[in-house]
């Protein structure tokens, strides 16, 4: 993948964008050390490093109207990987009026930089490391319809 690496956000957004690794390093980062229960290899340990997966989004603007909360309730991310993994985010879990956790979208992994595999969804509060999405390739961002009933 290499530099050509990018990340397409997309769904209800003012500024749609493709950022690369390096742009996701410019934003400012954290931290964080997890551990999680992989099926195939068992229990994990590593330490993360890049932005917050909200930071990335407000760089391209969410159309959600911020004035009050219910409404962002409607709001899902699907995070989708080289490898046709895909996982699903509420915009609640990372809003900070609700659950306001910090999912990162990775740019390294044990301090090794993860620009030729692209950079990974972690999701630190997850038991399970089912959500945690490699070689990211897009953020889609919008709302949850009406049931069929």
């Amino acid at each position: 993948m290499g530099a050509s690496v990018r990340v397409r956000l997309h769904g209800d957004l003012d500024r749609p964008a493709e950022l690369t690794v390096e742009q996701l390093r410019a934003l400012p980062a954290h931290r964080v050390a997890v551990s999680f229960d992989c099926l195939t290899e068992g229990e994990q340990h590593h330490g993360f490093e890049g932005p917050a997966l909200l930071d990335v989004l407000r760089v391209a603007g969410p159309r959600i109207d911020f004035t009050g909360r219910k409404q962002r309730l409607r709001f899902l991310l699907s995070v989708s990987g080289a490898d046709g993994h895909r996982a699903v985010v509420s915009w609640a879990e990372i809003d900070p009026d609700f659950g306001g956790q910090r999912i990162l979208l990775a740019t390294s992994m044990d301090d090794a930089p993860l620009d030729d595999a692209g950079p990974q969804l972690v999701v630190p509060d997850d038991r399970c490391g089912a959500r945690y999405v490699s070689g990211v390739t897009a953020v889609w961002l919008g709302q949850v319809g009406e049931p069929a009933c």
